[in-house]
């Protein structure tokens, strides 16, 4: 078993593991000596604070070793690593999980899934009703439980009148009991500031792929309205909620096509027997580049 114990010669070769971090760093660059750690058998790790200030937190930790039987020790990498503390960048979120109502303008497309939840197929290609609906078993079944029961015997005979039965009630579904309800002027201007706000002279309609009348999350409303107007039901849209022209569009149109998944980068290809030469202090920078303008002017 391998002992952790830092080798007692790599441990106190702090000097030569500064100069290493000192030569890898910018000059001033390399703080104080932080800790050792042991790598395993004759090898040792040093930790330098950086007092660079894009690195807050971040650590020089320059490794040294020695071979066995040896006294000698020699330097193995220098590296700046992240310490518990440091500084680091934020994990990388999809578009998809970035996006907010309201971010989207116009020319701007949001693809949707194929299986999004908050859509659903227009048929079934069923003969056999949905639940819901009217004509349903179970929508049969709960009108009937819900009919008033009927003492047998004319009219006068009854103790109360059902109320389901009465004209009041059948007025009152239709909408027809309000003392006052729109006129065909009120409904012209309704429709006008309507369509000036979300019809099809926007730009954000102008830019769309289609129109909301295709749109799976255009809700109909009814009324003499709902032949030219719905109401947007897409959270991502900027109409959320809002009555919108059967003509307008926007980018986040259901059918929209699906963007592909962006590519994954392939592996980096690391050439080893070739060496790159990279100043690392900011003298020896501005000495190649005036020696480069120099070559370029003809100067000697």
């Amino acid at each position: 078993m391998r002992s952790r114990t830092p080798d007692r010669l790599c441990a106190e070769a702090v000097e030569l593991a500064r100069t290493a971090a000192e030569e890898a760093a910018l000059p001033g660059m390399v703080g104080e000596h932080v800790e050792v750690a042991a790598d395993g058998d004759r090898v040792v790790t040093h930790f330098f604070a950086c007092k660079d200030p894009g690195y807050r937190g971040w650590r020089w930790a320059v490794t040294v070793t020695r071979a066995s039987r040896a006294k000698a020790v020699t330097l193995d990498e220098t590296v700046l690593l992240p310490g518990p503390d440091a500084l680091l960048a934020p994990e990388w979120v999809p578009w998809s999980e970035r996006l907010r109502p309201g971010d989207m303008g116009p020319g701007d497309l949001l693809p949707t899934e194929a299986d999004d939840l908050r859509l659903e197929p227009g048929w079934t290609g069923e003969d056999v009703p949905p639940p819901n609906s009217a004509v349903s078993e179970e929508m049969a079944e709960l009108a009937e439980a819900e009919d008033a029961d009927v003492t047998a015997g004319p009219p006068s005979a009854q103790p109360t009148t059902p109320l389901r039965g009465t004209i009041a009630s059948v007025a009152e579904e239709l909408g027809l009991r309000r003392a006052r309800v729109l006129s065909r002027y009120g409904l012209h201007t309704a429709a006008d500031r309507w369509d000036e706000t979300h019809g099809a002279k926007t730009p954000m309609a102008q830019a769309a792929p289609a129109s909301c009348e295709s749109c799976g999350f255009l809700a109909r409303i009814g009324g003499s309205l709902g032949q030219a107007f719905g109401v947007c039901a897409n959270e991502f849209g900027p109409a959320d909620g809002h009555v919108v022209s059967l003509a307008y569009g926007c980018g986040g149109h259901s059918e929209a096509a699906v963007m592909p998944k962006p590519p994954r980068p392939s592996e980096p290809v690391i050439d080893e027997t070739l060496v790159d030469p990279l100043p690392l202090r900011q003298a020896e920078a501005e000495s190649s580049e005036d020696e480069s303008s120099a070559d370029d002017l003809g100067h000697a």
